[in-house]
């Protein structure tokens, strides 16, 4: 079985990274990343817009967005694939790529789940950031944009690369409505070679298990060094009190 499965690997490892390209479009491992960064880069706007909507005061702001947040989340995702892919031709009058139509569910899908963390983040902060931006001049919008965002961003960090490993995931869905990403390039060598689905889709599994082990490994560094950052003033705060009353007990003696 080995033996097959690097040989499909030989012969099929292009089809498998870039689909049918420059023939066709691009597709494979190539299109599922590209797909993903679109996704979690156009949803992260749109998750602090939304974030900063569920927060807000006024109703007429918050409702909405808490609507629009529990229904996505209680939705599943194939079924969102669905109505997008037969809505959005709908409305636009259009012939819309089945690319196009699975970038816009993704960053609705992405943006309702990053917009939670995104909340979480900045009520984690407490009322006092806000309290003292605003004794410093600050206006809302002001102690947000300066004061509470970027402090918020900095610790979802982690968070946002497990949600683009989650993005990863998801691309696989996209093909149910013939988006060429590499779960549908694996489906195109395993109907050529029709007698062996079972190696072609261990490769399929094994380039997704790499893919997001690498990020997940990547995710748990990165909240390591912001917690070492974190404690760092609190544990040299504590070294030195604790090196003072070495200090003075060294003196008593």
């Amino acid at each position: 079985m080995i033996h097959d499965i690097i040989k499909i690997i030989q012969d099929y490892w292009l089809l498998l990274l870039i689909g049918q390209y420059p023939n066709g479009p691009l597709g494979g491992l190539a299109n599922t990343i590209l797909l993903s960064l679109l996704a979690i880069l156009l949803a992260f706007p749109v998750s602090i817009l939304m974030a900063l909507a569920r927060l807000s005061k006024w109703k007429a702001l918050r409702w909405p967005a808490t609507a629009l947040v529990y229904i996505t989340r209680g939705v599943p995702l194939l079924m969102l694939i669905l109505w997008c892919y037969f809505v959005i031709p709908l409305w636009t009058g259009a012939d819309v790529p089945s690319f196009l139509i699975m970038l816009v569910t993704l960053v609705i899908y992405e943006g309702a789940f990053l917009s939670e963390v995104v909340r979480a983040g900045i009520v984690a902060l407490g009322p006092g950031q806000m309290e003292a931006a605003k004794a410093l001049g600050h206006s809302y919008l002001g102690a947000m944009r300066f004061v509470i965002l970027p402090q918020a961003l900095y610790n979802m960090i982690p968070s946002m690369i497990s949600t683009f490993v989650a993005t990863i995931k998801d691309t696989t869905l996209g093909y149910v409505i013939n988006v060429p990403d590499l779960t549908f390039a694996a489906s195109q060598v395993n109907n050529q070679l029709i007698t062996q689905p079972f190696q072609v889709f261990i490769i399929l599994a094994a380039v997704y298990y790499v893919l997001c082990w690498s990020l997940t490994y990547l995710a748990n560094s990165v909240e390591r060094r912001i917690s070492r950052r974190r404690a760092g003033p609190r544990h040299n705060a504590r070294l030195a009190t604790d090196a003072v009353h070495l200090k003075t007990v060294t003196e008593q003696l």
